[in-house]
């Protein structure tokens, strides 16, 4: 019996208190379920690195446990990579990601890449040069201050997000 059959039944036959509470709990939880798992959707990011790089996996783990979809593609020429998605040298790393049409390079906290595809600034992506120690899939024993590039369209690029 469908949503609209039960209404009826309840409609033709006497309305109990146990039947009313059954079908206000099918209306009103019906379409929130289908809300919920819209925004419980992962973002997904393809994520392109040297095959033997260990940072690279551990930085992918951090993306997956904060609740991204990694798609992981092994590449044997990444300056090949970077070039294609745009990526200057002077920005450059050892991954790099690419997320709803911006990229990703290197070590960028998970929290910034949320941030950058909420915003959705004109920009070609999100940079953490080199491989600053304490940076996502770079923990160790000591942790460097290091910067969140977001390069823009132009060329040219500004501080997205410090961290200490």
């Amino acid at each position: 019996m469908n949503n609209v059959e039960y209404l009826e039944h309840i409609i033709r036959n006497k309305i109990t208190p146990l039947s009313l509470s059954l079908l206000l709990g099918m209306l009103i939880l019906y379409p929130l379920t289908g809300v919920a798992q819209t925004q419980n959707k992962k973002p997904q990011i393809t994520v392109f690195k040297s095959p033997t790089c260990g940072c690279c996996n551990k930085w992918i783990k951090h993306l997956e446990k904060n609740n991204f979809d990694v798609i992981s593609k092994n590449s044997s020429n990444m300056p090949k990579v970077k070039s294609e998605a745009g990526v200057i040298p002077q920005v450059q790393s050892c991954h790099t990601g690419i997320i709803n049409g911006y990229y990703i390079e290197g070590h960028v906290p998970a929290g910034d890449i949320k941030r950058l595809i909420v915003e959705k600034p004109k920009a070609l992506g999100l940079s953490v040069p080199g491989m600053p120690m304490g940076s996502p899939g770079m923990e160790g024993h000591r942790k460097d201050p290091y910067t969140v590039i977001l390069m823009k369209k132009d060329g040219s690029y500004e501080r997205f997000s410090e961290h200490k």
